[in-house]
């Protein structure tokens, strides 16, 4: 079991090419990779089998299975580099250059088609017999499969493609503990993927990356279970001097209704070709952490870059750095339910008395949500008796999670202590508090709040 103290912000890697080794994961892993997360735009599902697979095999580690949603990629047959000024066909079939979806009667001329996060930028310069002529205005190489963005537009595209549906079924059989739905829009986007998923406890991250994903962030996340905060496509979506301050906002939404909030794209991008990444870059993972960032997300960097466990030790030493002086920053805003008050109250209490650990014994992970939202200087450790549940709260700011049967009893704090001491993430001398739900069946209902020196416990549960 890898447990320190050392770091509370959560990691996310994506896996690729350039990290689809099990010793490369383990290194990963023991630098400080707490989620995997498999891009479903790239790859099949044998490939998926295989990271799954290593994943599982290196430990309780939760996996982002992230569906494209309704999203456009670009289909070229060979790398094509293209300069400012060129002109370009492109087609909708299997043509030299296509796109994965046809928009030809939605775009007009004028109109920009981005692509690869804005890489490429083009205009439509002419419309015929189905074929689009674009003008380049920002040139590169067009590569297979890239990003496509066509801002100010919503496409009329299906909201989950085919292989979206697979992915849901596959994601369904292999327990995979997130889906994150890309292009999120609305909350019927959400609500569609529910509808899709049927019963089952895995969680929705839904991604914003688009005009309308922001407009629409208020009703989203009475639907999503976490946010992330897709800087690539909505850098393209939106201008990019708007992004850090709609940035800090999504967060702060997250963070006051103690949802998951992951940050991601081209944090450290230098490191996909290089050993170290640029100063600004180091200030922006920082800054995202003390934005309240639950997770910061490593994309290139560690699918297809040189360097993928070095990225994460970089990501790993920024975050510990950030954290020292990392406060949080959640106003009073009245009551909304139990679990939300005793939160208050623990957060207060974690502040004006030396307590060494906080620990939530929860059925859904809520609890540990609302008190980690605070960003208590203390470690909490959050015993869940559901194994999805428990692997879900690995992308927790500062929760190490534990999978444990527990008695919800009387005594339900001496077995949480004995738990917990006979891990070792309790030691005898630690001043403890301890939070549950006792006597009640009803969510989101933590209403017993403890404070013990361990050992005190242990000598109740010697005389019993």
């Amino acid at each position: 079991m890898r447990k320190t103290w050392d770091k509370k912000t959560k990691i996310v890697a994506t896996i690729g090419p350039g990290s689809m080794k099990l010793e490369t994961m383990r290194k990963m892993y023991a630098a400080g990779m707490d989620a995997v997360r498999i891009n479903t735009a790239h790859g099949d599902f044998d490939q998926y089998d295989h990271i799954i697979g290593m994943t599982r095999a290196i430990g309780d580690i939760p996996i982002i299975m992230d569906i494209k949603g309704p999203s456009v990629r670009v289909r070229s047959r060979s790398p094509r580099q293209v300069k400012a000024g060129d002109l370009v066909v492109a087609g909708f079939g299997d043509e030299e250059l296509s796109f994965s979806y046809d928009f030809y009667d939605e775009v007009r001329v004028g109109d920009r088609i981005a692509i690869d996060d804005g890489t490429i930028n083009t205009k439509v310069d002419g419309k015929h017999d189905g074929m689009l002529t674009l003008r380049v205005v920002d040139g590169g190489v067009i590569q297979t499969n890239k990003g496509v963005n066509i801002p100010g537009k919503r496409l009329k595209i299906l909201r989950l493609s085919p292989k979206d549906l697979k992915a849901i079924e596959y994601s369904k059989e292999k327990q995979v503990e997130f889906l994150a739905l890309s292009f999120t829009r609305d909350a019927d986007d959400v609500a569609n993927l529910r509808k899709r998923m049927g019963p089952t406890k895995q969680a929705i991250i839904a991604k914003i990356e688009s005009e309308a994903g922001v407009l629409h962030v208020a009703e989203i996340l009475e639907q999503a279970d976490a946010l992330m905060v897709a800087r690539g496509d909505l850098g393209v979506e939106i201008e990019y001097h708007r992004v850090p301050l709609i940035q800090k906002d999504l967060i702060r939404r997250c963070n006051h209704r103690g949802k998951v909030v992951i940050t991601a794209t081209q944090m450290l991008e230098t490191m996909v070709d290089k050993p170290n990444p640029s100063r600004a870059e180091t200030s922006d993972v920082a800054n995202a952490i003390l934005d309240g960032s639950d997770a910061v997300m490593l994309s290139a960097e560690t699918s297809i870059g040189k360097y993928p466990v070095k990225s994460v030790e970089m990501m790993s030493k920024i975050a510990v750095e950030a954290e020292r002086v990392l406060t949080g920053q959640i106003p009073a805003n009245g009551f909304q339910n139990i679990s939300e008050t005793v939160s208050r109250s623990i957060e207060m209490i974690a502040r004006s008395m030396p307590l060494d650990k906080i620990v939530t014994l929860t059925r859904s992970g809520y609890t540990a949500r609302m008190i980690a939202r605070f960003r208590p200087q203390q470690p909490i450790i959050a015993i869940a008796s559901d194994g999805m549940v428990t692997r879900q709260l690995e992308l927790v700011f500062g929760v190490t999670p534990v999978y444990a049967r527990y008695h919800e009893a009387d005594d339900i704090i001496l077995n949480a202590c004995e738990i917990l001491v006979g891990k070792r993430l309790l030691e005898r001398d630690d001043y403890v508090l301890f939070t549950a739900g006792v006597r009640t069946e009803t969510p989101h209902e933590s209403n017993l709040i403890e404070i013990h020196k361990v050992a005190d416990l242990l000598k109740v549960v010697n005389k019993q």
